[in-house]
């Protein structure tokens, strides 16, 4: 079997998520069927991970194997984005060693979630709106504090199947661009709804209803319920995915940097 590594971009709005769902839409189903029609063999893609509902990728990877051998990538990528809705392209792909994983041998992943403050007709689908105007050093203040704990259970989807809520978070920071401001976390992991837990919990220390010290506390009572509602999908990407470079090295990358 030959072993190949796509990286991809998509528009989630249409989508329940990146994983295949009984009885709902869903990337990697998409993509599965794309790649089977553009290689007449059967095919099954594995994600680097799943977004949720309604999430973004404007970068992600993924792996599939197949009986062949692809001579022709470039061709290949240029029929699968032709098959493909508007609101998913594949930019490159590449073969990789046998064993070469593009979800557990991914060391760093790095999500932006974007907020604007005025209302604005053309952001309101990718970037969320709060009813008020959070104090985003204050929010910084709080996001510190996310570098002294490994384990998030406070912030992840309950009645998952992981073994570990132990994540190390390397970048956590409220930015500000243009007209928007966004939140960009890094980690060598995430839970399910960790990064819009977070958020969520951010925006209430934003209003003054959480302190940054009940932020800790939050954490430390490893409990999900503590903490505050999950932000909104649709302001959410995955921007980037690192690997070791003896193990993959993006084209996409090289060519932007």
């Amino acid at each position: 079997m030959n072993r190949y590594f796509l990286e991809l971009a998509y528009d989630g709005t249409n989508y329940h998520g990146w994983q295949v769902q009984p009885n709902a839409s869903s990337v990697q189903a998409l993509l599965d069927d794309a790649l089977e029609k553009a290689l007449r063999e059967k095919v099954h893609v594995i994600g680097a991970g799943r977004t949720d509902t309604g999430v973004h990728a404007s970068y992600f990877v993924a792996h599939f194997e197949v009986e062949q051998s692809i001579d022709n990538p470039d061709k290949v990528v240029h029929k699968v984005n032709r098959i493909l809705p508007q609101d998913v392209v594949v930019s490159s792909l590449q073969k990789v060693a046998g064993d070469t994983h593009s979800r557990f041998n991914a060391i760093e992943r790095t999500y932006k979630y974007f907020v604007h403050t005025t209302k604005n007709p053309f952001l309101r689908h990718y970037s969320y709106r709060p009813y008020y105007i959070p104090d985003f050093d204050l929010m910084n203040k709080a996001a510190e504090k996310l570098f002294d704990y490994i384990d998030f259970t406070s912030f992840s989807r309950l009645h998952t199947e992981v073994k570990t809520n132990n994540c190390k978070i390397v970048k956590a920071r409220w930015e500000k661009e243009g007209d928007q401001w966004y939140f960009i976390i890094s980690a060598d992991r995430f839970l399910r709804n960790m990064v819009r837990a977070i958020v969520g919990t951010l925006f209430e220390v934003g209003r003054g209803k959480v302190s940054v010290d009940e932020f800790c506390q939050i954490i430390e009572a490893k409990d999900r319920g503590k903490a505050g509602s999950s932000a909104p999908g649709h302001a959410l990407f995955l921007t980037d995915i690192v690997y070791p470079e003896e193990l993959f090295v993006s084209k996409v990358k090289k060519r932007e940097g």
